[in-house]
């Protein structure tokens, strides 16, 4: 990415900053939340229709060659073999502790070629490491993010508004599926993925380079104007981290790290025990039979406050956990919600706790941030 002192830039630096609060994240300069609209309008239009994100910054790496496959089952911990051309898989990176490098989706074309998305604070670390991995493997490993412009359509509206630029039905793109087709006549691939509890779409958009960056504008200002009849937003930072926080989706760097197994993350879904050695595998073989020391939850407020970031998690008085991200929940209205790490024995939802916000034990309460979403969404628990 194009860099300006110390930070990186999108293809649509220009766009944004004309428009935008603009704001440091992973080493780039991105819009926070644009003037016109603010968080609160920028999200509840993903929640209630679309809104269009540019994720540009996150990294893009193509895998190549005859031993992509393997080499790839040999660095993921979930299998790739026997997947269909167009599957994304969810997965993670783990080092030998089984702590997590990265968690990442995989867009498989064939047995010699997959596109991997990573997070953008971890672009560098993840390639280095990948390329580290990668010894005595016949592929190649390269870095495209620069010429692959990226961004999410997101919302009960997104199939609609992107319909409007693409000849294929998305009525058969199934979740975490993606196609190669054209999008307003630019090249490029389509996913049904997202990061924000909602329907919706990541477009990686092919051969754009960061120094002539015209085409991304011209794909980006298309996504607007197909849904201008749905009141679609340009969506910034704050809204991405705001949504994704309500659907209980955990961020790297808040909610896990290298010091986090997947047991204890919760996502030992996207652990595959079964298969041939990998990274990692023989220290989880080890976890996989001991009671975790912490488990990932999700805390609802039921006195006022909001749990921010290291604010203890207790218990009649004593500590049993900690907030890792935090906020008022927009769709719930003034909720406070947020993710965190509990002693185990209560990690079960509905469990009752209290969070230490300003030296005062406030009462919450352990919920499934996702159901509790999908409830609210479908009527059947009132917006406080």
């Amino acid at each position: 990415m194009r860099e300006e002192g110390n930070l990186r830039r999108t293809h649509l630096y220009d766009w944004h900053v004309e428009r935008a609060y603009m704001t440091s994240f992973s080493g780039f300069e991105m819009p926070l939340e644009y003037k016109q609209y603010g968080i609160i309008k920028e999200h509840l239009a993903v929640r209630n229709s679309v809104g269009v994100f540019d994720v540009t910054h996150m990294g893009r790496f193509e895998v190549l060659g005859s031993d992509s496959i393997n080499f790839l089952e040999y660095v993921t911990s979930r299998s790739l073999k026997g997947l269909s051309e167009g599957a994304c898989r969810y997965g993670l990176l783990l080092n030998e502790n089984g702590g997590i490098i990265d968690d990442i989706i995989t867009n498989y074309f064939d047995e010699e070629r997959s596109l991997l998305v990573v997070n953008a604070g971890n672009s560098e670390k993840d390639f280095n490491w990948l390329l580290k991995k990668s010894e005595g493997f016949n592929v190649n490993i390269n870095d495209i993010s620069e010429l692959t412009p990226m961004f999410a359509v997101q919302g009960p509206a997104a199939q609609k508004t992107l319909q409007k630029l693409v000849d294929p039905d998305l009525n058969k793109l199934k979740r975490f599926n993606f196609i190669s087709t054209e999008v307003s006549n630019q090249p490029c691939i389509v996913s049904r993925t997202g990061y924000t509890g909602e329907d919706g779409f990541e477009i990686i958009q092919n051969n754009v380079p960061l120094n002539n960056p015209r085409k991304a504008f011209d794909l980006w200002n298309s996504i607007l104007g197909a849904g201008r009849e749905f009141e679609i937003l340009p969506c910034g930072l704050g809204a991405r981290d705001s949504l994704r926080l309500e659907a209980g989706l955990p961020l790297y760097g808040n909610d896990m790290d290298e010091n986090t197994n997947p047991f204890e993350a919760k996502l030992e879904a996207f652990v595959n025990l079964e298969k041939e050695n990998y990274v990692g595998k023989r220290k989880l073989m080890k976890l996989k039979d001991l009671p975790p020391s912490r488990i990932r939850v999700g805390i609802a407020m039921d006195e006022r406050g909001i749990p921010r970031p290291h604010y203890k998690i207790v218990h009649e008085g004593e500590e049993i956990g900690i907030i890792t991200s935090g906020s008022i929940s927009i769709t719930h209205g003034k909720m406070g919600i947020g993710i965190g790490y509990v002693n185990p024995e209560f990690s079960e939802p509905g469990t009752k706790v209290e969070v230490m916000i300003k030296e005062k034990a406030r009462l919450a309460r352990v919920v499934d941030l996702m159901k509790l979403l999908r409830e609210l969404k479908s009527g059947s628990v009132k917006q406080s």
